[in-house]
């Protein structure tokens, strides 16, 4: 079967102006990458449904995602990172799973609850991820709780998410949203889907959910005897602050997003994620001619006080804050608002806020109050 190039996978989606640029952008691109090295692993904690958990956070390298070969979102360099040739086979990605595995024993006192697992796209993208690795995966995980996998809405699908539920682990897909505004997502983001398909995505995972749910119940008539709960959900993935959005503008379409998302049923978290300059994108082409900030530290903060009352866990991760490509604030009080943000993930209280403060806090918002799309930046 031949392979389709990339302007036949971008045909009427997204913005072909934006594409041509981010296809020359990312050639510019010389690195290697071995497919049986894992691009990331590390140990944290994540609040979950479940509560706070130990959390195993691992990116595969896979061949990349399908839309940035064609172009792509205007921020996303993590395309950058994935091995040459559009595939990994699947003999290489269990190799990648295995040095995850080694670098958890080192690193951790005991095996994480949570498995987290990404790729530069899709994990439920057959093309990236095969369905055998994908099985495979999900047996050597299956004494584990929970774990995320991160797609593209097209990928999410009933049978897809039931090869985690079917070994009894319970299960959330992670979806790049960014927004719930479809003009964003499209003229900004450069994204091609809508908000609807996003809502087919969780309708498909809650199918999911009310199966286990049933094999629950019909278990524990059967046995007499509880069983461990497995369940089916969807976490959020929105981006503050894309590119040719002021700093209010921002602000305000992520509490709007944040709270639709909320509303969605079978959505249980929003993960708010702070745009940062990742190189061979368009942002680091505009972030380069002085035409984009990250946004502020304490937009952060206002943000998850605004949506604290939503029925949803709300978290942020501010990749890189504290620097000139990441969310910040004046360099004084960078790491105390991220320490309040941290905070905030793991207890939702929105009260830690009120303990920092800082003299720039009046910069961030007279530009909140006077910055447009004609004359951003309007501060460093």
């Amino acid at each position: 079967m031949s392979t389709p190039t990339p302007e036949a996978f971008e045909q009427g989606r997204g913005m072909d102006a934006h594409n041509a640029v981010m296809r020359e952008v990312r050639a510019e691109r010389d690195e290697t990458y071995d497919p049986h090295e894992p691009t990331r692993v590390w140990i944290d904690e994540d609040n979950t449904p479940d509560g706070v958990r130990q959390s195993l956070t691992i990116i595969l390298n896979t061949g990349g995602c399908r839309w940035a070969r064609a172009g792509g979102c205007t921020m996303c360099g993590y395309v950058a990172e994935s091995v040459e040739g559009g595939s990994v086979s699947h003999e290489a990605l269990m190799d990648q799973i295995d040095v995850c595995l080694d670098h958890e024993e080192t690193n951790a006192d005991e095996p994480s609850g949570l498995v987290k697992i990404y790729t530069s796209g899709s994990f439920l993208d057959e093309r990236e991820v095969p369905a055998e690795t994908r099985a495979a995966i999900a047996e050597t995980f299956a004494d584990r709780d929970r774990i995320v996998v991160e797609s593209l809405p097209d990928f999410v699908t009933a049978e897809a998410v039931s090869d985690f539920t079917d070994v009894g682990l319970s299960t959330d897909v992670a979806i790049g949203l960014e927004t719930a505004t479809d003009r964003v997502r499209r003229d900004c983001v450069n994204k091609y889907f809508e908000f609807a398909d996003f809502e087919a995505a969780c309708e498909e995972v809650r199918a999911v959910d009310a199966d286990v749910g049933a094999d629950d119940v019909a278990d524990e008539a059967s046995t007499d005897a509880g069983t461990d709960d497995v369940s089916a959900g969807v976490k959020a993935y929105l981006l503050l602050k894309p590119p040719f959005l002021a700093e209010p503008e921002a602000v305000d379409d992520m509490i709007a997003s944040i709270r639709r998302c909320a509303a969605v049923e079978g959505c249980h978290t929003v993960s708010m994620n702070p745009c940062n300059v990742q190189r061979y994108t368009m942002v680091d082409e505009l972030f380069f001619e002085g035409g984009y900030r990250p946004p502020w530290l304490w937009s952060v903060a206002h943000v998850l006080a605004e949506t604290a009352d939503v029925d949803a866990i709300v978290v942020s991760d501010p990749v890189g804050h504290g620097s000139d490509r990441g969310a910040h604030n004046c360099g004084e009080c960078d790491d105390r608002v991220q320490t309040a943000i941290k905070d905030f993930d793991l207890r939702q209280d929105p009260s830690v806020f009120e303990q920092v403060d800082c003299e720039c806090e009046r910069t961030w918002e007279h530009v909140l109050a006077a910055e447009t799309s004609y004359n951003m930046p309007l501060a460093r």
